[in-house]
């Protein structure tokens, strides 16, 4: 209910938390141009014409500052490179399904496995999955050494994350890249 008595200005004022060009209420401000110049302490509204003049904004960056520091540059692109810096830092990591069973040839496993090698080199995790049906439930050791051999091979491309473990009718491991 407070926020929406609140000036437009103020509201934007809140989510972004600097203040730009008409939201600069304190005069004088120390001013520094595009070119990362000190234009020294002026007053708001002679800051405001020069910034209008060079077709940009008047962005406060040092609101605590006495007097406030101001300065001359496009706040669009300023805040594309802000958002730009804080989302690369995160983890690109998809997973990834490599499914097999106990009677796959040799060449197809190798070609898998070429293909997990891809997704481990690109950052994304792997789940090789070896899937029993009907009567190879009771031929789990085929299983066992099929992924023996994909953890053995993947080793040099992840680290292991989960130990393969049997979970009904499957037989499951997760490999993650180094």
């Amino acid at each position: 209910m407070a926020l929406a008595r609140q000036r437009p200005n103020q509201r934007e004022e809140n989510k972004d938390s600097v203040r730009i060009n008409t939201a600069i209420r304190i005069s004088p401000i120390r001013v520094v141009s595009e070119d990362g110049e000190q234009l020294g302490i002026i007053p708001t509204e002679q800051a405001l014409e020069r910034a209008r003049d060079a077709g940009l904004d008047l962005v406060e960056v040092a609101p605590n500052e006495r007097p406030p520091v101001c300065r001359i540059m496009d706040y669009g692109k300023y805040k594309y490179d802000k958002n730009k810096k804080k989302n690369t830092g995160q983890a690109h990591t998809k997973t990834k399904e490599i499914r097999l069973r106990p009677k796959t040839g040799e060449e197809d496993i190798r070609t898998k496995l070429r293909q997990a090698e891809k997704f481990l080199k690109h950052k994304d995790r792997v789940q090789v999955s070896v899937l029993f049906r009907g009567r190879e439930m009771a031929h789990v050791e085929e299983g066992q050494k099929i992924m023996a051999m994909v953890v053995e091979t993947l080793s040099e491309f992840g680290k292991i994350e989960t130990t393969p473990q049997q979970h009904g009718r499957k037989m499951l491991c997760m490999i993650a890249p180094k």
